[in-house]
């Protein structure tokens, strides 16, 4: 039996991941100190790796495949293929993003200005590859955590930092420059892995099921009831992936339709759904969409 090395990525992302594989399937046991968490599917191992190694340990075949940041693939220049994107939350519209961060009264104005200035950053690779893009000469030294507190104290004269909202980073009284990088959760394997039938079967399992749980957390199914001579009224009301379905009851007066909307848009939908004749509206959780 072949068994397909899967790395799950240690830290932020840790928790966020083992619910996902739960919602999709899966049951991932973690286990204090221990880097190999159990799962309940023979066909898969299971490896706790840092995100930001997470693209060379696949590259390299250490790892068939694993859930990482797109920053840290871009990092690395992992030579991986990926094979989903899964965002893991779109209850806002905000995303995670690498901003350029300076001190609140910085003359610093654009990334154009950064030129023989220190920055300090986790993302070294890609800010040296940034600036350089754009014929900007500056020092670019790793930064081992507290980012932002650099520039604070003056020691470094910007910062390339992750945010979704912004709001640590003001507390701090720094000010966002610019927007360098947008980043979201990947799912990549290796060539070598891919090429292999059985492990590219198990890769595009996992890549179908966690999308498919993904696209379950924004929607409901509504279901409700439905006199005859509401039905165009009420179906007028609904979106769909399709249609709505439509299914006589015992009294042939009436009729059950259902459909999957929006979770965003059930609390006003059902309001207008009652007043257009709808009765025994139920709203229910879906766990996964194909």
């Amino acid at each position: 039996m072949t068994t397909l090395k899967l790395g799950i990525p240690k830290g932020s992302l840790e928790t966020a991941t083992v619910d996902l594989f739960r919602q999709a399937g899966w049951t991932i046991s973690l286990r204090h100190r221990n880097y190999f968490p159990t799962i309940d599917d023979d066909e898969i191992g299971c490896a706790l790796v840092r995100s930001q190694e997470m693209g060379p340990y696949v590259a390299s075949g250490t790892l068939d495949a694993g859930l990482t940041g797109i920053d840290w693939i871009q990092e690395t220049e992992a030579d991986v293929e990926v094979v989903a994107d899964l965002v893991y939350s779109k209850a806002s519209d905000q995303k995670a993003r690498w901003v350029l961060v300076v001190d609140r009264e910085s003359p610093i104005q654009s990334v154009a200005d950064l030129q023989g200035k220190k920055i300090s950053t986790e993302l070294v690779g890609f800010t040296r590859r940034y600036l350089a893009e754009r014929g900007i000469e500056a020092e670019v030294e790793f930064s081992w955590g507290a980012t932002e507190a650099k520039v604070v104290e003056g020691m470094a004269d910007a910062a390339v930092e992750i945010t979704e909202t912004g709001t640590t980073i003001r507390a701090h009284g720094l000010r966002i420059v610019e927007d360098l990088l947008y980043t979201h959760t990947v799912l990549v394997a290796n060539r070598a892995a891919l090429a292999d039938p059985a492990k590219r079967a198990k890769i595009d399992q996992i890549a179908l099921l966690l999308t498919a749980a993904l696209e379950a957390r924004n929607r409901s199914l509504l279901k409700m009831n439905v006199a005859a001579d509401d039905l165009d009224a009420v179906v007028a009301l609904l979106p769909s992936l399709h249609a709505p379905t439509v299914n006589k009851l015992s009294d042939e007066s009436w009729l059950a339709v259902e459909t999957v909307v929006d979770r965003g848009e059930v609390r006003t939908l059902i309001p207008k759904l009652k007043a257009a004749g709808a009765e025994g509206i139920l709203e229910m959780d879906l766990q996964k969409i194909c």
